[in-house]
C-alpha cells in the first residue's frame, strides 16, 4: 500500500504536472471505484485544479467551485502519467483524469478492487473522509505520547492505526519498530516515558529519511516504482534473510491480511513471536527463543548432511 512517503511523492509530481490546469474529462473503466453519485463526475470537468493535498494515505485534488477528487489507492492501486488521451487496457486499469497534455492513470492490480474515487462538493467536503490520526512530522512528542498511550494496544496496531497516526502502513511500521528496537507486539500502555521518546524519534526520522530516499530516486519524474518491498529496507520483505545490523535471520508474524517483519535478536531480546495459527497448530513444538529456534536449524542440518 502507498504510505505517507509515497503519497508525498505522488503529490509533488502531481503539483508540477496539473496545478492551475484544467481537468478536460474523467473515463470510469471500472464503475466500483466511483463511491460518489453527488456531485456528478461531469461536474468536474473543464474545471481547473486549484489544490493539491494528502489526508492520511488519500490524496486530494481541489478544483474550482469547491469541488474536489479524493482517491484513496489502497492496497494495490498505483498512478501513473501517461500520453493525453491513453487508452484504458484490460482489468488493471481503472481511471484516466485527462488534462491538456496528459493523463492521470489510476491502475489496481488483483481481483479485489479496493481503491477508490469520491467525487465532493462543498469547502470542507474532504473533511468527511479524514480518519482523524495525528501527522507525526508535525507533531510534537508530547502529542503523540498522549495519542500512543490512549488506549492499549500493540505497537504494531497503533502505529497502523489511521484514527491514531496518518499515513502509516504495514511497511514503514516495520521499519520504525527496528529502528526504535521495539517488539510489535509491545503494549502501548506498557512503554517506559524512554521508549515513547525512542518511538517518536524513530518514527519522524523513519518517514523523513525515506520521502528523502524516494525523492532522490525519482529525480524529478514522476514516482513510476511505488512498491511495498524495498531492497534496502531493515526488515519488512525480508522475512528469513539476514539482519543488517546483528545477522540473524529476520522473522514474521501473520495476522488476518497483514503481517509485521522483526529482528528477534534487536527487538525482542531473542524471544520468537508466534501468531496464533502457529501457535495453535505446533504447541509446545513452537521455538521460543531465537537459540531454540537456531539449534534446530543446525540438527536438521546436521541430520540431513551424510
Amino acid at each position: 500500500m502507498p504510505e505517507l512517503p509515497d503519497i508525498i511523492l505522488y503529490l509533488e509530481a502531481l503539483q508540477n504536472r496539473v496545478l492551475h490546469r484544467p481537468l478536460l474529462h474523467v473515463r470510469i473503466a471500472h464503475p466500483f471505484l466511483l463511491r460518489t453519485v453527488e456531485p456528478p463526475l461531469s461536474a468536474t470537468e473543464n474545471k481547473q485544479v486549484r489544490t493539491l493535498r494528502r489526508i492520511g494515505k488519500r490524496l486530494v485534488i481541489g478544483l474550482e467551485r469547491e469541488l474536489w477528487h479524493v482517491i484513496h489507492l489502497m492496497i494495490a492501486g498505483r498512478l501513473h502519467w501517461r500520453k493525453p488521451g491513453a487508452v484504458l487496457h484490460g482489468k488493471g486499469d481503472q481511471a484516466a483524469l485527462d488534462f491538456p497534455d496528459s493523463s492521470l492513470v489510476l491502475s489496481e492490480t488483483g481481483t479485489k478492487k479496493k481503491a477508490s474515487l469520491h467525487v465532493l462538493h462543498g469547502e470542507d467536503a474532504p473533511s468527511a473522509l479524514n480518519p482523524g490520526g495525528i501527522e507525526v512530522l508535525e507533531s510534537d512528542a508530547e502529542t503523540f505520547a498522549k495519542i500512543l498511550t490512549r488506549t492499549n494496544h500493540t505497537l504494531k496496531r497503533a502505529l497502523i492505526d489511521p484514527q491514531m497516526f496518518s499515513g502509516i502502513g504495514n511497511a514503514y511500521s516495520d521499519e520504525i519498530l527496528f529502528r526504535a528496537g521495539l517488539s510489535p507486539i509491545q503494549m502501548t500502555q506498557k512503554l517506559s516515558r524512554e521508549q515513547i521518546q525512542l518511538l517518536f524519534e524513530a518514527t519522524r526520522e523513519t518517514l523523513q529519511e525515506w520521502i528523502d530516499k524516494l525523492r532522490r530516486e525519482t529525480g524529478g519524474e514522476f514516482p513510476e516504482k511505488v512498491i511495498a518491498f524495498r531492497e534496502d529496507m531493515a526488515v519488512h520483505g525480508r522475512y528469513r534473510l539476514p539482519c543488517r545490523v546483528c545477522g540473524s535471520l529476520i522473522q514474521r508474524i501473520r495476522y488476518a491480511t497483514s503481517e509485521a517483519n522483526y529482528c528477534a535478536r534487536c527487538q525482542t531480546n531473542g524471544k520468537l513471536l508466534a501468531d496464533r495459527a502457529m501457535s495453535r497448530l505446533l504447541r509446545t513444538d513452537w521455538p521460543r527463543t531465537l537459540d531454540e529456534l537456531e539449534n534446530r536449524t543446525l540438527v536438521r542440518k546436521e541430520i540431513s548432511e551424510p
